[in-house]
């Protein structure tokens, strides 16, 4: 266990050690931007795919693609950067993920530390199922409201924002995935339990609903839902494990609680 000493920590050493995290957290994302500037063709046809395939006007020498333009002097320099710089998020997420878990971790004890490195092994794996569907639902999104332009209209698209709102469909969804995740792993360090967590269900589901309202970039019933009901699963899956360790923790603490904890008294000596 942590003495009192080593818990406790100055005002100006979190502020020192919470700089320390967020520069090592800007240098990995610049670090993996430079992946996302290198394969940045690549990257912008694999996501235009909703729209235009790229890749093919390019081989044919086309002069449009679809619906998709680019606007202003510096506007395929800013594009470029736009997709480095969010490319690079989403790339150095698991190293982002364990500095938050750094910053938080010198204030916890050894089996807490030991408990909460779960949220790293897990964080990853989970930003990446996130990602992923929302990358998988992006056709039937853009399908959706490309169905609302009336018709004899031409509905052009800007490219810098038609990837503001791809990576920011695909960003959202990664960090959204990260509920259940925190949730576990603040029940294992003991901060929930899983009756504080599953005991206002109504309120998680209306925060959850009103989340996905609110930052969805579409805004359209279809990907809201999309993205509510799993994380509504995933929430009602993470109380389930955390009363399951609710329930072995207590039955160990009543063994402990029960055992031996007097000396039985002597037996008389018969004469």
């Amino acid at each position: 266990m942590a003495s009192i000493k080593d818990a406790r920590m100055p005002l100006l050493d979190h502020l020192r050690e919470f700089r320390k995290r967020v520069v090592r957290a800007s240098v990995a994302i610049l670090f993996a931007s430079g992946f996302g500037w290198y394969f940045y063709n690549p990257i912008i046809t694999k996501l235009a795919l909703p729209v235009c395939d790229l890749a093919a006007a390019q081989k044919n020498g086309a002069t449009h693609c679809g619906s998709l333009y680019i606007n202003g002097v510096l506007g395929p320099l800013n594009l470029q950067i736009k997709v480095a710089l969010l490319t690079g998020v989403i790339v150095s997420a698991p190293f982002w993920l364990y500095q938050l878990w750094a910053f938080i971790a010198p204030g916890l004890h050894r089996k807490e530390k030991r408990n909460s490195i779960l949220f790293f092994v897990s964080a990853t794996p989970f930003f990446v199922a996130g990602a992923t569907l929302g990358y998988l639902i992006l056709p039937v999104a853009i399908k959706v409201l490309f169905g609302f332009t009336p018709n004899s209209l031409s509905n052009l698209v800007k490219f810098d924002d038609y990837l503001d709102f791809v990576m920011r469909i695909i960003l959202l969804f990664g960090l959204a995935f990260e509920l259940p995740i925190f949730l576990i792993t603040f029940n294992l360090i003991g901060f929930l339990r899983g009756q504080t967590i599953l005991k206002p269900w109504r309120i998680w589901v209306f925060c959850i609903v009103l989340f996905t309202a609110a930052f969805t970039p579409t805004g359209d019933p279809l990907t809201m839902s999309l993205l509510a009901v799993p994380l509504i699963v995933l929430y009602f899956m993470a109380g389930g494990i955390a009363l399951l360790v609710d329930k072995r923790r207590d039955k160990r603490a009543d063994k402990i609680a029960t055992g031996p904890t007097s000396i039985d008294a002597p037996a008389p000596i018969n004469e």
